[in-house]
């Protein structure tokens, strides 16, 4: 017996037709594995590239004589088995067979699972991904997401040899030009199998699609969807427009409540909802308006603003893919400006009589002056804000000044009548806010420019 055969083989493991090979090159692919293992007998089975480092293997054949075989011969043979060079060690595996453990997305499903590579969100429509995959077979339901991986899709079909088909002919393959927009120069198609077998889509929308039910009900989206992006000269698409603006709020030093932001964009015409909420870390709000015009005069105008001096939450603008917002509380961080006095009152107990008024003025944001009955002597405030006048922006940034009562601060005169604050009564056990002598607020008051 050959030292060498010492090294490559452990005798008191039980004979097994499944041989596990190692110390190969690394990714050694199934062909040098045939290669090395076939002269022994019939091969019905290969697992390679296993472990840490990639370099072992098992192989199955089809009788157990044949690897007792391959096994003696080595551990006679003066010279060791070798592949690319690298002395291969063999010994009996304790397993029977090789199971080969496929991922979800190596087993074949009615459901594909797409990853369109060099695209944004957006750039591919999801009428030209059932264009593309209805020429297979019919396409159920489709459904489109973000991840870490890119801008995915996942398609279901009847069953899975129309899947099978699909797969096999786009894997790899690239979307034709003239189906993509003018921005994109190319849209490769990674396909795999999905785990799941029938898609939940709960409503028809630009990112969600079942044509099994007509009676689903329809997001607006659904619509804008249908409508190409408006790219400038530069090749950056632009945003669509909407009646909703959403707002990121930067530097927030001091905090912006409903009134805030609805005494600043309200200079711009009549705000009908607004919802505040954090997100990634950063408060944002969503400012709706009743047309589109209204809500671009406001894009342009305030974005890139500050509304308190020293650079305070500084406004950044873009236009949201809603059309209605769903406002269901009424706090200082949500507020539907449509819901009457009456109606307001019934739902939220406890509201201001009206949704844009408030009988408790926080500090810094005295009452408008609709309070409910008043039981306390007559308050009286500083000049409102001027009202908004298209001649004062030449020149000068778009914005008018929240009414506060800080001690020591001016306004200019406004060419609207001054309105005086109605006595207020506070709530059943609340205080009003107060200031104390001789000190100063912390908050300072709205900066427009």
């Amino acid at each position: 017996m050959s030292s060498s055969g010492q090294h490559q083989f452990r005798y008191t493991q039980t004979p097994s037709k499944v041989l596990h090979l190692r110390n190969l090159p690394w990714e050694c692919s199934e062909e040098e594995l045939v290669e090395l293992c076939k002269p022994f007998g019939k091969i019905v089975n290969t697992k390679c590239n296993v472990g840490a480092n990639r370099n072992q293997a098992f192989v199955e054949y089809a009788d157990l004589n044949q690897a007792i075989s391959m096994v003696s011969y080595f551990a006679s043979a003066s010279e060791p088995a070798q592949v690319r060079g690298k002395t291969v060690y063999i010994q009996y595996s304790n397993r029977h067979e090789i199971v080969n453990n496929k991922s979800p997305g190596d087993i074949p499903g009615n459901v594909l699972l797409v990853t369109m590579e060099g695209v944004q969100p957006g750039d591919v429509t999801i009428e030209v991904i059932h264009l593309v995959f209805s020429a297979f077979g019919f396409v159920h339901k489709i459904a489109t997401f973000e991840k870490a991986a890119g801008f995915q899709a996942l398609i279901q079909f009847s069953d899975v040899d129309t899947a099978s088909a699909a797969k096999d002919a786009l894997d790899g393959r690239s979307i034709p030009r003239y189906l993509l927009l003018e921005h994109v120069s190319s849209c490769n198609l990674r396909i795999s199998y999905s785990a799941h077998t029938d898609l939940n889509i709960k409503f028809q929308s630009h990112r969600s699609r079942d044509y099994t039910n007509p009676y689903l009900p329809v997001n607006p989206t659904a619509f804008e969807g249908l409508a190409q992006p408006v790219v400038g000269a530069d090749g950056i698409k632009k945003d669509q427009e909407s009646n909703v603006l959403l707002a990121a709020i930067e530097n927030m030093q001091y905090a912006v409540t409903v009134d805030v932001l609805h005494t600043v964009f309200s200079a711009f015409g009549t705000v009908q909802k607004i919802a505040i909420f954090e997100k990634n870390g950063q408060t944002q709000a969503l400012v709706q308006y009743p047309d589109v015009s209204t809500a671009s005069v406001a894009k342009d105008s305030l974005e890139g603003h500050c509304i308190y001096d020293g650079g305070y939450c500084k406004l950044h603008l873009t236009y949201s893919r809603h059309t209605d917002l769903n406002v269901k509380a009424h706090s200082d961080k949500s507020r539907d400006y449509t819901v009457p006095a009456v109606q307001l009152s019934q739902s939220y107990p406890g509201a201001p009589t009206a949704p844009w008024m408030n009988p408790q003025p926080g500090a810094g944001y005295p009452s408008n002056g609709y309070g409910a009955g008043a039981t306390m002597p007559p308050q009286t405030h500083a000049a409102p804000a001027p009202s908004w006048d298209p001649s004062m922006q030449h020149g000068r940034q778009a914005f008018v000044s929240v009414p506060s009562n800080f001690p020591g601060q001016t306004y200019t005169s406004s060419p609207m009548p001054a309105y005086a604050s109605a006595p207020i009564s506070p709530a059943p056990g609340a205080s009003m806010p107060m200031t104390a002598p001789g000190a100063s607020r912390v908050s300072p008051s709205p900066y427009y420019p």
